[in-house]
C-alpha cells in the first residue's frame, strides 16, 4: 500500500525505465499557446498584472540595491515554480517540484551565488549582520554561531517547504481517491465535495509557495548588500 502511494511521486516510466517525467519541469512553457505571448487577450493582461504586482513588491523589498531588471530573476522563479506547481494538480503530470533533488538545484545556487557576493564585496556588511546591534558582548560568539547555521540552513529550509507541502497535498487527494472504492454508496458524494475543496486547497497552496520562495529570495538577495 505504501510503495502505490508513494509511487506517484517516482520519476521513473515504464519506456525503458527512464526518468522522461523530469520533461514535465518545462511543460508550462509548451502549456501556454502561441497566441499568448504575442496576441494580447484577457489571459495576457492577467498574467501581466501579476506580474507587474510582483515587480513592484520585489522593487520595494530591494529597495536601494534595485537596478534595472535585476527583479527578473525572482519573476522568473515565481512562475517557473508556480507552472510545475499548478500543473502538477492535473492527472498523469508529474510535479518535478515534488522532490528534493529539483527545489536543492533552485535554492542552492541562489544561496550560493548571494553568500559568494557578499562576501566578496561586502564583507565588512556581513560580519556586522551576524552580530545584531545592542547584543551583550558575552553573547556574541553564541549570535555568530547562531547567524551562521541560520545562513547555512537557509537552501534546506527553502527546499523542505517546498517539497513537504506539494508531497503532503498530494498524498492527501490520493488516499482521498483510495477510499472512493470502499465507502458507501451514500457517501461518494461527499467525498468527491472533500476532494473539490482539497483539490482548490492545493491551488492555493501551489501559489502560496511560488509566492513565498520568490519573496524569501528577494528577502536574502537584498541582505548581502
Amino acid at each position: 500500500m505504501m510503495s502505490n502511494l508513494f509511487s506517484i511521486f517516482d520519476p521513473s516510466t515504464n519506456i525503458l525505465n527512464l526518468s522522461i517525467n523530469w520533461l514535465s519541469t518545462f511543460l508550462g512553457l509548451m502549456f501556454l499557446p502561441y497566441s499568448f505571448w504575442f496576441i494580447p487577450n484577457r489571459h495576457f493582461f492577467i498574467w501581466k498584472f501579476i506580474l507587474l504586482k510582483l515587480h513592484n513588491e520585489f522593487k520595494t523589498l530591494l529597495k536601494n540595491n534595485y537596478f534595472q531588471g535585476s527583479t527578473f530573476i525572482f519573476i522568473s522563479l515565481f512562475s517557473f515554480i508556480f507552472f510545475n506547481n499548478f500543473l502538477g494538480l492535473f492527472p498523469y503530470i508529474f510535479t518535478s517540484t515534488s522532490h528534493l533533488s529539483l527545489s536543492l538545484s533552485i535554492s542552492l545556487p541562489l544561496w550560493l551565488s548571494f553568500m559568494l557576493y557578499g562576501w566578496i564585496n561586502n564583507y565588512q556588511h556581513m560580519f556586522i549582520h551576524m552580530i545584531p546591534q545592542g547584543t551583550p558582548s558575552i553573547l556574541m560568539p553564541f549570535m555568530v554561531l547562531i547567524e551562521t547555521i541560520s545562513n547555512i540552513i537557509r537552501p534546506g529550509t527553502l527546499a523542505v517547504r517546498l517539497t513537504a507541502n506539494m508531497i503532503a497535498g498530494h498524498l492527501l487527494m490520493t488516499l482521498l481517491s483510495n477510499m472512493g472504492s470502499i465507502l458507501p454508496s451514500y457517501l461518494i458524494m461527499f467525498l468527491i465535495f472533500t476532494q473539490i475543496l482539497l483539490l482548490i486547497l492545493e491551488s492555493a497552496v501551489a501559489v502560496i509557495q511560488s509566492y513565498v520562495i520568490a519573496i524569501l529570495s528577494t528577502l536574502y538577495s537584498s541582505e548581502v548588500n
